[in-house]
């Protein structure tokens, strides 16, 4: 192989690895590129992601609201109660007196 045919070689070699690097660079950005509808698929996610968080947000803040006011109610239900007690328990105490008073 003479000098001429040497470089010949390399230079067909040279062409052919820097076409496999070209092709295989054009490769990985064709099938790593982002399509518009992608993107349009994430500002939809993101827009829908963002409304479910605030719903979420609204819920837990009702049910705040509405977990106090029952735990309100409850200590009113349960101050009522204990006054209709000590109310049954004082006539009770009357109506023994007065079954005394007459058994008596």
């Amino acid at each position: 192989m003479n000098r001429t045919e040497f470089i010949i070689t390399t230079a067909i070699i040279l062409f052919a690895v820097f076409a496999m690097g070209w092709f295989a660079n054009w490769l990985v950005h064709r099938l790593s590129r982002v399509r518009q509808s992608d993107v349009a698929d994430l500002d939809r996610m993101s827009q829908e992601l963002h409304e479910a968080e605030e719903t979420r947000d609204q819920a837990i803040t009702y049910l705040q609201q509405r977990e106090a006011e029952l735990a309100n109610q409850l200590t009113q239900t349960e101050a009522e109660l204990s006054a209709a007690m000590d109310g049954l328990r004082s006539a009770r105490e009357v109506n023994e007196e007065l079954q005394a008073r007459l058994n008596g």
